[in-house]
């Protein structure tokens, strides 16, 4: 209850993190330019290189104005901070020279996955937000990415539909319930939570296909609800990234057959990560591509 209560406020992983470092500078000092740091311009990037889901911040680096010793002090604070009021969302590691390293842990990963599933998320933002967001997918669409805009849709829309193929087929064989909602959408209905974790407590996703859609997916999520405000999303090559990372998965990353009889938990969370990827998916195409997130497409 605890995370789902959290991801209710905060959707987007970054967000969450970014929220933790403004409660601490507003309790570490009063000085404006720390203030200003903490109203927005906290660095904070996603680390797509390590296996887990792992942010990475030199903020300790920018307030110490370049005295090592400062920045090595400030980052230990920062640190121990962290670690006494959300040691069971993230772990924490200083770095050297003053590196802040925040891991997010399987069980807080696995309680964001099933909200997002169960609350069927639906990725807005303000309306100021979305006119921003807008005028600057206008400009990234003009970049030349040697795809006509129709061949790139096509190839997003196709793996969103494919998504959607892969449930309903699901549904039939009752691997999972699927209900409707709205005219174009799928929601996945379960009584009983999906097995991310294993009796370890550890995630059973962990081939390197279905970690890179994951990071992807979290990182998609960051971009959709808090975007970083000093540089520009380019949606169409975020789009074409996600789609590869999901033909990946579905290339290596078995369902049916062996895994389905022999590891039913593995393929239910499997099947978990495929509708988190139809969501996001037909978030990017509808609200950031503008164009239709089918749910089957003709041979036309």
């Amino acid at each position: 209850m605890h995370h789902w209560l959290l991801f209710q406020k905060y959707t987007s992983i970054k967000h969450l993190v970014y929220i933790h470092f403004q409660n601490f500078l507003s309790v570490y000092t009063n000085d404006q330019e720390v203030l200003l740091i903490k109203n927005g311009q906290v660095p904070l990037y996603q680390d797509t290189r390590a296996r887990k889901v792992l942010y990475t911040s030199s903020v300790s680096l920018q307030l110490s104005r370049g005295d090592s010793s400062k920045s090595g002090r400030f980052a230990r604070d920062i640190s121990t901070y962290l670690l006494a009021n959300c040691s069971d969302i993230f772990r924490v590691k200083v770095v050297p020279p003053a590196w802040i390293h925040i891991e997010l842990t399987d069980p807080t990963l696995a309680a964001w996955l099933n909200f997002l599933i169960n609350e069927n998320v639906d990725f807005q933002r303000s309306e100021l937000e979305d006119k921003v967001a807008r005028t600057k997918l206008i400009e990234s669409q003009t970049k030349d990415l040697g795809l006509k805009k129709n061949d790139l849709y096509f190839q997003v829309q196709y793996a969103h539909a494919r998504c959607c193929s892969l449930l309903r087929l699901a549904s039939r064989e009752d691997m999972i319930k699927i209900g409707q909602k709205g005219t174009n959408n799928q929601k996945l209905l379960s009584s009983q939570t999906i097995p991310w974790l294993d009796c370890n407590q550890k995630l059973r996703l962990y081939q390197s296909e279905e970690l890179h859609l994951l990071k992807l997916l979290v990182k998609t999520v960051d971009n959709l609800v808090f975007p970083d405000s000093r540089s520009i999303v380019n949606w169409n090559t975020e789009a074409l990234k996600l789609s590869a990372a999901w033909e990946s998965f579905w290339s290596k990353c078995r369902i049916w057959g062996e895994v389905k009889n022999n590891c039913w938990p593995l393929a239910q969370a499997r099947l978990g990560l495929l509708m988190v990827t139809q969501l996001v998916l037909k978030s990017v195409l509808e609200e950031k591509l503008g164009v239709s997130a089918p749910r089957e497409l003709s041979e036309e």
